[in-house]
């Protein structure tokens, strides 16, 4: 588990290259097809010699839960396991990790009128301001969320107001998806967050090299796809998808998507300080893969 541009993929890769390991993504952009660049897949090269299970398994039309990637994931575990094999859970979407982990909440369906009312409060006040009053009724839910981020807003305010309870409230009561499963849980992220945020400015401006605009573009010449799919609102895909229909020059939807990139670092990095029993390894350690070795290789003993 770890931010986004912390060499999650290198690390997993060099372990399976070296233990009976078959890995499994936990990423929510990496399971569309056609978006390779802005998620930092693997190569196709490298897919062939390493399979990984939950890549590229949806088209970017379709909507993706956390509820689908338990499902997904311990079919994929359970297959792994079959094998002699030990799975190796590699990824930074940590709401899925939890769902995993310590279970779902029972959540409320979705209430048109609700969310009518809370988009028309956002039409006059913003997200921002709908933010603030999230921060106000559920400080740990807000935390997570960015201020301009409408979809996870009015989600979190509508369960509030449809329940009576708080987002985070209504997680701290779930159940392990799998109680029968031990996890060891590791944390791969760099102790030095400034060079952090400067190697995801690095890797977003590699990105663009590498042809990221071209990648959006050819998703938006389908023309089945838009702006509010779960596909499209990933960072990166969402800043250059608002450039090609006019809404802002390249050189602003870069800067925006590099700060956003930053920005879901920070929170993925509030998530994993908010678990308990984490294995911490500063990926900016020469020694740090040596030392997951030898941790996996004591793992591997009672396996």
């Amino acid at each position: 588990m770890g931010p986004t541009g912390a060499g999650k993929t290198d690390l997993a890769l060099r372990l399976a290259a070296r233990y009976p390991i078959e890995i499994v993504s936990v990423d929510s952009a990496m399971v569309y097809r056609g978006m390779d660049i802005g998620t930092g897949k693997p190569t196709r090269d490298l897919l062939e010699r390493f399979p990984h299970h939950l890549v590229d398994i949806l088209d970017p039309s379709q909507p993706y839960s956390a509820g689908q990637f338990v499902r997904d994931a311990l079919q994929a575990i359970a297959a792994i396991r079959s094998r002699g094999n030990l799975p190796l859970l590699v990824g930074g979407t940590m709401l899925y990790f939890r769902a995993l982990r310590r279970g779902l909440a029972e959540m409320p369906p979705a209430d048109p009128q609700v969310r009518q009312e809370i988009d028309a409060e956002a039409a006059h006040a913003g997200w921002p301001a709908l933010h603030a009053r999230l921060a106000l009724l559920d400080p740990v839910t807000a935390a997570r969320i960015q201020p301009n981020d409408g979809q996870r807003i009015q989600r979190a305010l509508e369960v509030h107001r449809l329940t009576g309870r708080t987002l985070s409230e209504l997680h701290s009561q779930t159940r392990p998806a799998a109680p029968d499963m031990t996890f060891a849980a590791f944390a791969w992220a760099p102790a030095d967050r400034e060079r952090l945020y400067a190697g995801i400015e690095r890797r977003f401006e590699q990105m663009m090299q590498a042809g990221l605009l071209e990648e959006v573009r050819r998703l938006q010449q389908r023309g089945d796809l838009h702006a509010e799919l779960p596909a499209i609102r990933s960072v990166g895909y969402r800043q250059l998808w608002e450039h090609l229909h006019g809404q802002e020059s390249l050189a602003d939807s870069v800067r925006r998507a590099i700060f956003a990139t930053r920005h879901l670092a920070r929170r993925q990095l509030i998530w994993l300080r908010a678990e308990h029993d984490l294995r911490w390894y500063d990926s900016l350690d020469s020694g740090a893969a040596d030392q997951i070795e030898r941790d996996i290789e004591a793992l591997l003993e009672t396996f």
